[in-house]
């Protein structure tokens, strides 16, 4: 049975929580519901217009192949459905700053969906009428969406928005919605908030490997990322299979190459990423079993499969027939066909080689989000050398910050994988709980 602590004012203006958690990944997702089932009032602040974060998008997990949305989903909707937790999607932190008491301030900035969020049932009536096309970001420009779109198949909440900035205000959705939920009057509002304490589970960002000009991102339709194939490899595709973007085949000799903006002090990332051999490898098994006819081959420096069951699953792949060439990629060039020429240097041998591949999927690696720096008005986050939260104590007390009743969980810290960040959330949530006991429920 859960406990209700600190039941309080539950109308936006001016409302009272427990938490601030911000981020609604998997780990912030979990820190929320381990304070919710203490019984703990939780606001959690999301900025995208679903809560999951980066794991719902996936394909499976390491080194187990379960489905990686069959995890996240039932713990999106328990969250979701949590009496003890208040959910904010589309929105952003701003000017947190400490009090005499030892609680927090805090300014939430929604942003407008343009839609009446109880009203909407999600039908995507509406989505249907529209008559804009634009990229779906959510796909990664695989293919398109409407200008009123559902963010994707398994949204939560799973409420319509408006892309105000390529809509032309046809009037054709609101005209349609059976729910009357389309509301173009809507405005940025800034609601104020007082917390006791505060979760950043802000996660990560994605290298842009745009940035490495010599291997043609952007410039060669069939150099992609890693997550442009994830999402070919996700249930939810956007295809049947996976295809090459240039010409619409499917790719028969499909090349890998690992530490792309992670170990690489001349794109001022010099740590390693430590998940990206793993889902490279993940991504290839995955490949293997959808195109039993291709080929894959994985250029990499070193091998880190360090976790529990990570050693045998490269061996698992090794045994599928994925090729490890442990060798630099120097330049890739582009054929008048669309396939793809990588000169590298074969370490093992010591001599500079060329291949040809059809497809080219670069592991792109983690970066900290920025959004943490500035957040605080009355106090500095310390953030450690490469710009992630700072953890102070990190061998006894690892979700412990520079400022007082602050705690960090996931990949908000410094990269890791699925398990570690839900083990990290597991710690915040814990010293947080321990934090409002000692000062606030005196």
């Amino acid at each position: 049975m859960i406990e209700n602590k600190n039941l309080t004012d539950s109308s936006e203006n001016g409302a009272n929580y427990d938490v601030l958690v911000i981020g609604g990944g998997i780990a912030g997702a979990e820190a929320s519901l381990n304070l919710a089932n203490m019984g703990y009032q939780v606001l959690l602040v999301e900025k995208d217009l679903s809560l999951g974060g980066k794991m719902i998008h996936l394909s499976k997990v390491f080194p187990t192949l379960d489905c990686a949305a069959c995890i996240t989903t039932p713990k999106v909707s328990e969250t979701m459905r949590h009496p003890n937790i208040k959910i904010m999607t589309n929105s952003i932190v701003e000017e947190i700053g400490r009090n005499g008491d030892g609680s927090f301030t805090a300014k939430v900035v929604k942003k407008p969906r343009y839609v009446i969020e109880e009203n909407c049932t999600g039908c995507q009536e509406c989505e249907d009428k529209c008559p804009v096309v634009v990229e779906d970001q959510y796909q990664y420009g695989l293919v398109g969406r409407k200008a009123v779109y559902v963010p994707f198949s398994i949204a939560s909440p799973r409420i319509v928005a408006i892309d105000i900035e390529n809509c032309i205000l046809c009037g054709l959705c609101e005209k349609v919605c059976p729910a009357d939920a389309i509301d173009f009057t809507q405005e940025i509002e800034e609601i104020p908030i007082k917390i006791k304490s505060v979760i950043m589970a802000t996660g990560f960002n994605l290298f842009e490997p745009e940035v490495i000009t010599r291997y043609g991102y952007g410039k060669f339709k069939n150099v992609v990322t890693s997550m442009e194939m994830e999402r070919q490899l996700v249930p939810t595709r956007p295809y049947n299979s996976v295809l090459r973007p240039k010409d619409g085949k499917m790719p028969e000799n499909i090349a890998y190459v690992l530490c792309v903006g992670s170990r690489d002090r001349t794109v001022g990332n010099p740590i390693c990423s430590q998940v990206c051999c793993m889902y490279s490898i993940k991504q290839a098994q995955l490949l293997l079993g959808a195109l039993p006819m291709a080929d894959v081959t994985i250029y990499y420096l070193h091998i880190r499969a360090f976790g529990k069951g990570f050693c045998e699953f490269y061996q698992q792949g090794v045994g599928m027939g994925v090729e490890f060439v442990k060798g630099k990629i120097g330049r890739i060039h582009e054929k008048e066909d669309g396939n793809l020429l990588l000169r590298y240097e074969d370490i093992e041998e010591g001599v500079v080689k060329e291949a040809e591949h059809d497809l080219v999927v670069l592991s792109v690696g983690l970066l900290a989000n920025p959004e943490t720096k500035g957040m605080f008005s009355s106090d500095n986050l310390a953030l450690d050398d490469f710009k992630y939260v700072k953890q102070v104590d990190e061998l006894i007390n690892p979700a412990k910050t520079s400022i007082d009743g602050v705690f960090v969980a996931g990949a908000a810290s410094g990269p890791m994988d699925i398990p570690d960040s839900i083990l990290s959330a597991g710690a915040a949530s814990s010293e947080t709980a321990s934090y409002i006991r000692r000062y606030h429920e005196k």
